[in-house]
């Protein structure tokens, strides 16, 4: 297990993840030919759309070997839209590269990325990519990385340039030079340090020693007694600074001209942790709500995590797994944890791509894929009954944007939504509703690109045309102030009848906690058994606010009161009196609409930014800063999203084709009152 690696590829946008991953995969012999993004024959952007859109939109899973250690690698997505692959990726790996363009430096994806390792505590690397490209500067984007991420940067290697030109790398810790005299990278040649890389390179190494030997004592005593460090001394304590995430070891190289890619190898197998150095695992035992921790190690009893499930057309519903401890069989029974209920496990897949390798066990340490679940979902547990571990499940962002979805044939509407229920399973981040008015599909999803795919996913892989509605922005409501309100449902006939009274409060709780739930009511007044029933009603009423029949948010529900009867009260009757009551509580506070506010970057050339910031401000966004990168303009600020709809059209219009821009949600905020009118049409 030692010999290990489960690492992920993060990156913002055309950074150059997929091309980088596909040298990786021809180098270790996993491929014999390398694929290229750009003429859609990348091994990792298999999905039809991947290929004509020339961007990866679902992570991709892969196997390969090098130097006797085992790499199961991850290849994410760098668009804002399809964050959740990143995130229930990150929740299962040990460790991560991130590939930073070394013309564009850190962009707004590559901070969210980055942000969301943070999350799990993941090790990474640094690749700075595309050193070939003209304005391509190594040291001004690990600079940005120190500034921007707030991390502690480990120069590993400098880059080789002459006139211009990406030549070779600097080794800094072997202090050997690297030339690539051609486009195959494995007929590389060391040479010595060229003269005038020599003082920058003395300086790096002694930068690394200083580093290192602040948490290793076997260097820091050589180091104090001015001892020659050995290069497997130095490596080691690299390594366990590495996996402590002491600092971040920063690399080069040009993918697509294959030159540092095998360097990188090198890096994951030397630097990267392995299961064991991640060490125990937490999570609670729900027989007596304890927490407990398992050994990354096949003895244990049986911990694994489901992070992902897939339809494939050929295999059926897969569902991609990391195993923490223990090991698994084909045809073996599980417990899955989350859902309370026994599995079976019919084939056990090693994956690559979109292809996989039947095999008859896994260990613990290992990403496969499973087949044969019924009630298993993402962010589930598998183990033992007898030994049952609920670890911790991912937490998915809210949807922003909702659009309406017809089929162009009346009758296919129920397959529709039978297929968007698949999509769903695979996706937590897709909302499905159907409107009580129209009785129309309305789908929400991350951004207009998540519903497009969605859309043409059903039309592909389904045969079903749909027609997409005009986008909506996914509002929310809320209180301000606080009321008490009553609700009442009594129906009694003679028989067995209903009885239900609850008196509550509610109050308004900070941005972004969503709902809490308190029952202080007296168990004379209303017996503790129907708890439960209230807060389900609660919950179901606050999924229409009064406003826009937007969802009700960040309230706190408090019942502190009521009555009972001992023949006729029931859940129901309690169910449907809390929802009573909680509609008329709310109705006495002042409602207020929120929106989300989407952080925004627009790249463009200099003489279009005057009119590119005067049509921002009209629409209601907030510039932040304005900096210049290689002679391209960039702005950075925030912006409604309902101002953003159509914008892609205005920007090219605007710039003459040659804008960008890139926006992903940051938080809700009140709507102002002229803007609520206009929505409400009040």
């Amino acid at each position: 297990m030692e010999k290990i690696r489960n690492i992920g590829i993060i990156a913002h946008i055309d950074a150059g993840k997929t091309t980088t991953t596909e040298r990786l995969l021809f180098h270790t012999g996993k491929t014999y030919k390398i694929g290229k993004v750009d003429e859609g024959t990348a091994v990792m952007d298999w999905f039809d759309q991947e290929k004509e859109r020339g961007i990866t939109i679902f992570s991709a899973a892969t196997t390969c070997f090098w130097k006797g250690h085992k790499i199961n690698l991850i290849d994410t997505p760098g668009h804002v839209d399809f964050t959740v692959e990143v995130e229930r990726s990150l929740r299962v790996l040990d460790g991560a590269i991130g590939i930073f363009c070394a013309v564009g430096g850190v962009q707004p994806q590559s901070e969210t990325v980055w942000r969301q390792s943070e999350k799990y505590r993941i090790p990474r690397i640094i690749y700075v990519n595309k050193m070939d490209r003209t304005g391509a500067d190594f040291h001004r984007v690990t600079e940005e990385i120190k500034d921007i991420l707030h991390a502690n940067v480990l120069i590993m290697q400098i880059p080789i340039i002459e006139k211009y030109e990406f030549k070779g790398i600097v080794d800094v810790v072997r202090r050997k030079a690297i030339f690539y005299p051609g486009e195959n990278e494995s007929s590389a040649e060391e040479k010595e340090i060229p003269p005038e890389l020599k003082d920058e390179t003395e300086y790096y190494h002694h930068l690394m020693i200083e580093k290192v030997s602040d948490i290793d004592e076997e260097v820091m005593e050589q180091y104090l007694n001015g001892q020659q460090i050995g290069m497997d001394v130095l490596k080691r304590a690299v390594r366990k600074g590495t996996i402590e995430s002491h600092f971040f070891p920063a690399f080069c190289g040009a993918s697509l001209k294959n030159k540092g890619t095998i360097l990188l190898l090198d890096a994951i197998v030397d630097y990267l942790p392995s299961p064991v150095d991640r060490g125990k695992v937490r999570g609670i035992n729900p027989l007596n709500n304890k927490e407990e921790m398992v050994s990354p190690s096949e003895k244990e009893k049986l911990s694994a995590y489901v992070f992902k499930i897939f339809n494939d057309a050929k295999v059926g519903k897969i569902f991609y797994t990391r195993i923490y401890s223990g090991k698994i069989k084909k045809g073996q029974s599980v417990y899955n944890c989350s859902t309370n209920t026994s599995e079976r496990i019919m084939r056990v897949l090693e994956v690559h791509a979109n292809k996989y390798r039947e095999k008859e066990e896994s260990f613990a340490g290992d990403i496969v894929a499973l087949t044969g679940f019924k009630n298993t979902y993402t962010g589930d547990t598998i183990s033992e009954k007898k030994h049952p571990l609920l670890l911790e499940q991912i937490k998915f962002p809210e949807p922003v944007i909702y659009v309406s979805v017809e089929p162009k044939i009346k009758a296919d509407l129920e397959k529709v939504y039978a297929n968007l229920l698949k999509i769903t399973d695979e996706d937590p981040t897709i909302k499905l509703k159907i409107d009580e008015e129209t009785g129309q599909v309305i789908i929400m999803g991350m951004g207009e690109l998540h519903i497009e795919v969605i859309a043409e996913r059903l039309k592909r892989e389904y045969r079903l045309d749909v027609k997409l509605g005009k986008p909506e922005v996914a509002y929310r409501e809320t209180i301000i102030g606080s009321a008490t309100g009553e609700g009442k449902f009594i129906k009694q006939s003679g028989g067995k009848g209903h009885y239900g009274h609850v008196i509550l409060n509610v109050e308004p709780l900070g941005r972004g906690e969503k709902f809490v739930f308190e029952n202080l009511a007296n168990n004379n007044d209303i017996p503790r058994e129907f708890t439960f029933s209230m807060e389900e009603g609660i919950m179901e009423a606050m999924e229409s606010g009064p406003l826009t029949g937007s969802p009700v948010v960040d309230v706190k529900v408090t019942v502190i009161g009521g009555s009972f009867h001992p023949v006729d009260s029931n859940e129901i009757a309690y169910k449907i009196a809390a929802s009573m009551a909680f509609k008329d509580a709310i109705k006495k506070t002042s409602i207020v609409l929120l929106e989300p506010i989407m952080k925004v970057e627009v790249t463009m050339p200099e003489e279009f930014m005057g009119e590119v910031l005067s049509d921002l401000v009209r629409r209601n966004g907030k510039i932040e800063h304005v900096k210049t990168k290689e002679g391209i303009k960039v702005i950075e600020g925030t912006i409604p999203l309902r101002s953003v709809f159509g914008y892609a059209t205005a920007l090219r219009s605007l710039t003459q084709g040659r804008g960008n821009y890139i926006i992903e949600p940051l938080y809700y905020e009140v709507v102002p009152d002229d803007q609520v009118r206009k929505i409400t049409g009040g």
